[in-house]
């Protein structure tokens, strides 16, 4: 079986809320955040598939398009194909935050289905968010999981807490 890195979008792999950009609704707005590239390429280079699992509430509120996120994502992958580095696959919730629908994080639908379509093991899996739902959606899948950077979310019980990713990166380096 294989190793899986999940990955959530916003606030791990590229900018929200920052000075320049709040919110990613054109391909415009996306910006690696600094080490990103480097990290992606060093899972790539150990053997993990790396998944994006991203909520995008967005297009259920009617403020982005699946053809507009179809761009955003063609532009991440562009831009991490400039440090060598791939995103096997990518899975998201188009749904409203409020519509309890089966994929939207915390549930953690979105990580099952990936690990299933890429025979991947969670327990030897992680996954890495800078919010509780996305740690809550990696503990109910199974994954070992990692709070990085963590926009002011200090109760949530992960499993490791790093700034950033490279920093786990690096220390998945070092312990894997």
């Amino acid at each position: 079986m294989n190793k899986g890195m999940f990955l959530d979008r916003d606030g791990v792999i590229n900018e929200v809320l920052s000075e320049r950009v709040k919110f990613v609704n054109r391909p415009r707005d996306f910006y690696l955040l600094e080490g990103v590239g480097e990290a992606v390429k060093i899972f790539n280079d150990m053997g993990y598939y790396v998944f994006i699992v991203t909520n995008q509430g967005g297009i259920g509120l009617g403020y982005m398009k699946v053809d507009a996120l179809t761009d955003i994502h063609n532009k991440m992958e562009a831009d991490f194909g400039e440090f060598g580095a791939v995103i096997d696959d990518i899975a998201y919730c188009p749904h409203e935050p409020h519509a309890n629908c089966p994929c939207r994080k915390p549930k953690p639908q979105m990580i099952l289905d990936l690990a299933e379509k890429h025979n991947v093991n969670l327990s030897e899996s992680y996954m890495a968010g800078d919010r509780a739902p996305d740690i809550e959606a990696g503990n109910q899948a199974g994954t070992k999981t990692v709070l990085v950077g963590g926009r002011n979310e200090h109760t949530v019980k992960a499993d490791w807490y790093f700034p950033d990713l490279m920093s786990f990166a690096d220390w998945v380096k070092k312990h894997d």
